[in-house]
Formats: structure tokens, sequence, C-alpha cells
């Protein structure tokens, strides 16, 4: 890390999972954090958090270097709440926006194994339906393949075809509900509390600043939304209803 990435002050959020945080951090020195359970209700929740992080850092806005946000995959809702305060303080106060994906933030927590530890992880998020969103790491933490959504009776064939017999570690706010799921294997490692959220943005986020690997936040869906479309009204010969 150099003195001016070092420098680098950061607001990071995520709104895409089960909850909503923020974070305020001089490179990876965090300031202060806020975290609230919202299943629901982001709207309400997001902008809240984020004044009462930046007030308890003493925290300019136009201080901000860099404005992060997780893009991914999660609640529709949360995903289009958080990107939406992220370029709005983006835009005010003229801080770079960054993204990353939910996978990313829950893998930047991760540490990095040693000889003897498990060179694969499995991230496992919550869809909040019966599906899981899955997308594998290696032993240095960076994405192998793309994020897919899985029933959980593929779970199984989708790990077996993507590292074979080599031991797993799993993480992610599903690795509870993933873990049994893989009955024929041996060698699984559950990373306990590991859910997404603004810190695991913030790593990610910091990873890619100091590399260059800067891409444009575009939102992380693995299924289409669920909408209801209303029933036309019924009309009578005269066009009443």
């Amino acid at each position: 890390m150099t003195d001016e990435n070092s420098r680098t002050i950061v607001l990071a959020i995520d709104s895409a999972g089960l909850a909503c945080s923020a974070v305020v951090a001089i490179g990876d020195t965090v300031l202060s954090v806020e975290h609230v359970k919202s299943r629901h209700g982001q709207a309400e929740a997001l902008l809240p958090i984020v004044d009462a992080v930046m007030r308890k850092a003493r925290v300019a806005p136009a201080a901000l270097d860099v404005v992060a946000v997780s893009v991914g995959p999660g609640s529709f809702t949360g995903i289009r709440i958080g990107l939406a305060a992220a370029r709005g303080i983006a835009l005010a106060t003229s801080a770079r926006m960054v993204g990353v994906s939910s996978f990313m933030a829950v893998a930047a927590g991760v540490a990095h194994p040693s000889e003897d530890d498990c060179p694969h992880v499995l991230i496992a998020l919550e869809s909040r339906r019966e599906d899981i969103y899955v997308q594998f790491f290696n032993r240095l933490r960076d994405p192998v393949g793309q994020p897919v959504a899985v029933m959980p009776a593929a779970l199984q064939e989708v790990v077996n075809e993507a590292v074979g017999a080599a031991p797993l570690l799993i993480a992610g706010d599903a690795a509870q509900r993933a873990a049994p799921l893989l009955v024929d294997r041996g060698d699984i490692f559950v990373l306990e509390d590991s859910a997404p959220d603004a810190v695991g943005v913030l790593r990610a986020v910091l990873r890619r600043w100091y590399t260059g690997e800067i891409d444009a936040p575009r939102p992380l869906y693995l299924r289409p939304p669920s909408i209801t479309r209303a029933r036309p009204r019924q009309t009578g010969p005269l066009g009443r209803a």
C-alpha cells in the first residue's frame, strides 16, 4: 500500500443482503461502523445509517475520495437503493463510486490460507427463496467462474465439478444451509458469521482500488424480479367495468 492509498477516505455501504450497514475508513483503518438488521425497509434505514457513520467518524462529506457499494446479488430493492444512494453521494461529493459483488465482499474477509488450509472457497448467499447464490474463489481469494443460482438438489454436483474432492471452506449468509447439502464430501469447513456487510465491501474495494481493477458499478441480478401483473378489468358491452 502506498502512502497515498493509505490516506484514501472511503465510505462503504451495503444494503443488498439481509441487513444495512455502512463504514467510514482511511485506507484500511476503520473509523466508524453502523449495522442494522433490516430484511425490509432499506430505503428508510440506509441514509440515516450513512449520516450516523459519517458523524461518528467526524469526516466531512467533501473529504470522501471513494464511495463503495455492494452491487448484489440479493434483494432487488436493496441493490437499487444502495446503488442510488452511492451514486447520489458520489455526485454530491465528487468522490469516485466503486462497486463490488456481495460474493467479493465475503471473500475479502476470508483469511488467506496456509499450505495446510482449504485452497478452495465457496461463497453461498441467501436468495430469500429455495435456491442459493454461489460462486467459487481460489487460494488468493480471486473469483473462479461466474456466480450462479443453484437449487439445493444440484449443489453437490456443482461443487464436485468445480473442485472435485478437495477440501472446501464455505462462507456467506447461506453457508449453514449449503453445508448439509454436501453429504458425500469430507473436509468441509464452515465460516461462522460471514454474511456480506459494509466492512467486507470496504476490504474488497480497497483491494481493487490499489490494483487499479475498477469497473463501473452495475447491479448483479442472478434471476429476474418477481412481478405479479395486475389482471385487466372486465368490461361490459358498453365498456363499463
